[in-house]
């Protein structure tokens, strides 16, 4: 690879659904990574995607800058409000990520990209459930919420929120 095209070339970011995808399948040079991450960053604050995928596993070799440059990326992702999942990792990289002690801590890793989308799939599925049986989010605010002749549908109101909130509780733990 020349300069010039090293310069230029980019890892696509592709809309899947409510997701961004960014599948590098080719060797990354370091300009290449932090063009990425610039990429990552506006793309996320142009777009209402709920997550972010980095398949990863076109790379053939992962040192430390660049295991730590997806670990940056996925945080970053995080603090912008969106889920992230590095997917694709060849075993012999996670073995010398693991001997390296290179952690990718607060991101999530699944083997392959079906999976990485099965996992986003089930979380949001896990949110939009909570969020439904949230009764603040369905409009009952306060103990008078929903009251129409007085004859105690506000306490239910009271109770249902706590109920959702235990259930929503029991789901985080268990």
């Amino acid at each position: 690879m020349n300069r010039a095209s090293a310069t230029t070339e980019r890892v696509p970011l592709i809309r899947i659904r409510s997701y961004l995808l960014a599948s590098i399948q080719v060797a990354l040079s370091d300009q290449m990574v932090v063009r990425l991450r610039e990429d990552v960053a506006q793309a996320l604050s142009r777009s209402d995607a709920r997550a972010l995928i980095v398949d990863v596993s076109g790379i053939d070799v992962m040192d430390s800058f660049i295991a730590r440059a997806i670990r940056d990326i996925g945080l970053l992702s995080q603090v912008m409000g969106v889920e992230t999942a590095v997917c694709g990792i060849d075993p012999m990289i996670a073995m010398t990520l693991v001997e390296m002690g290179m952690e990718l801590k607060g991101v999530s890793t699944t083997r392959d990209l079906d999976s990485a989308l099965a996992q986003l799939d089930a979380r949001l599925e896990r949110e939009r459930a909570r969020e439904s049986r949230d009764p603040l989010a369905l409009g009952a605010v306060g103990p008078r919420a929903g009251a129409g002749d007085g004859d105690g549908e506000g306490e239910e109101a009271l109770v249902a929120r706590a109920v959702a909130e235990a259930l929503a509780q029991a789901e985080d733990h268990g």
